[in-house]
Order: C-alpha cells, then sequence, then structure tokens
C-alpha cells in the first residue's frame, strides 16, 4: 500500500512537471505584444475577483484623471473584461486569437508598428468615450478593433460561424456584431470597435495608396523601445501554423 501510494505522488509529480512545461512552451510561444497585453488582462481580472483591487478604482473617470490625478485610468481601463465567466472566455479568445494573427502575419517583424496600432486604437477610443459615458472599460472595443483590421487585411479568408454558415473574413465583426445583438448585448462597444478599426485601417492602408502619403507613423521611440527577435518569430509562426492545424482538425468556427 504505501509503494503504491509512493508510485501515485510520483506519478502526479512528473504530470504537474509535464502540464507546467506545455502551459511555459505555449505562454513563450506567443508573440511579445499579444503576451503582455493577454497576461495583463487575466492578471487585472483576477485581481478584481479576489478583491485585491476594485474595478471602481480602474475604470475610466474623467472627472478623476483630472481632478485627482488618477492617471492610470487612462491605461487601466482597457485591462479589465468584467467578472469571470462565458463572456470574459470570449473576450481572452478573440484577444488572442486575432492579436496574435495580426502580430506574427501582417506586423511580423515589425513590433514597434503592432504597438502603434493599439496606441492610436486606444487613443481614439478615449477620445471618443466622452460621448458613450456608460462605457468605462474599453478592452473589449480594442479587442473588436484588432478583429476588424484583422479581416480587413484578410479578405480572402473564409470563416465559418459555429458550424451555420460561411462569410468572408471582412464580414467577420459584423457577424459577432449581429450575434451579440440577438443574445440583448449593446452593440455600443462594438461598433466603438469597428470605428477604431476602420479608421486605422483607412489611414494605414487606404489613404496612402490613394496619395502616396503616410499620416501614420510610428514613433522612433518604440522603435528604439521594442527590438526584433527573428527566432521567436519564426517560432510563433510554426507555433501558429500547428495550432490552426489542431483546430481544423477539431472543426472549430472562426478559423
Amino acid at each position: 500500500e504505501k509503494r503504491r501510494k509512493e508510485k501515485q505522488r510520483e506519478a502526479n509529480k512528473r504530470t504537474r512537471v509535464a502540464t507546467m512545461a506545455m502551459f511555459q512552451e505555449w505562454f513563450f510561444s506567443m508573440p511579445p505584444v499579444t503576451r503582455s497585453y493577454l497576461s495583463l488582462s487575466v492578471l487585472t481580472t483576477s485581481a478584481c475577483a479576489l478583491d485585491l483591487i476594485s474595478p471602481l478604482k480602474l475604470y475610466l473617470n474623467w472627472n478623476a484623471v483630472v481632478s485627482r490625478y488618477q492617471i492610470w485610468r487612462i491605461a487601466t481601463n482597457f485591462f479589465f473584461f468584467g467578472s469571470f465567466g462565458l463572456d470574459f472566455l470570449f473576450h481572452m479568445f478573440f484577444l488572442y486569437r486575432y492579436s496574435k494573427l495580426l502580430e506574427i502575419n501582417s506586423f511580423r517583424g515589425k513590433t514597434a508598428d503592432f504597438m502603434y496600432m493599439l496606441l492610436f486604437g486606444s487613443g481614439l477610443l478615449l477620445m471618443v468615450s466622452p460621448i458613450t459615458p456608460s462605457i468605462v472599460f474599453m478592452g473589449p472595443s480594442l479587442t473588436f478593433m484588432m478583429v476588424y483590421v484583422w479581416g480587413r487585411r484578410n479578405e480572402r479568408q473564409m470563416m465559418n460561424f459555429l458550424g451555420l454558415f460561411n462569410f468572408r473574413a471582412p464580414y467577420l465583426p459584423w457577424v459577432l456584431l449581429l450575434f451579440s445583438v440577438i443574445l440583448g448585448s449593446s452593440p455600443m462597444i462594438d461598433l466603438l470597435g469597428i470605428l477604431a478599426g476602420h479608421t486605422y485601417f483607412y489611414l494605414a492602408d487606404v489613404y496612402p495608396q490613394i496619395t502616396g502619403v503616410r499620416l501614420l507613423k510610428t514613433p522612433r521611440f518604440l522603435c528604439w523601445l521594442v527590438g526584433f527577435d527573428e527566432d521567436s518569430a519564426n517560432a510563433a509562426v510554426i507555433n501558429n501554423m500547428q495550432e490552426q492545424e489542431r483546430m481544423g482538425a477539431m472543426g472549430m468556427g472562426f478559423a
């Protein structure tokens, strides 16, 4: 009996070690910006769930920012995604998937440009926030912006919605918006993301083709702040290809 328990403990230990190794491999295979944003979002939401910090200290409140100098609210409102539940999981899935797809494809080797896209979108959402005072956490809208930009930059990519029907990638934001409305959610959060995404896409992709002038230029300090690791980029691409194959084999939607 004693020997059996020792073997069981040893087996459990090996399982824990293997699980931790798999988690570390998955975590560090993510490109840096996606890894950082996803980690901050999960940690912030977890801290609120454990009552280590109150969401009331995080939400966007311009009066508190201006009069009480609570500058952190400008950033923290992008990291809280509500209480743990199905809605939170959906947001984390879309953040992880489409942020990673953008970073390792459209922005491969251009980490500074990707950071600038997120900063541009965040700034635009903050600018329009006074006309949508009921929306005090902008993270879901920023995530939706990434979905929109990915869709516009992958116009020929075919998508499948829960096995019900097929459509091309540019229609993904509108399909998700319609799905949210059917479920009784307000469309404003998604519409803000579409507004930010379309503004960025037009200024970064369409306007330069029309005029030959680039209005959005990544500041040099961002280029100095981040570097480009060719090995990490290649590893992220390989990991994404393997994940695409697994998801295709499982018949998951949005692929």
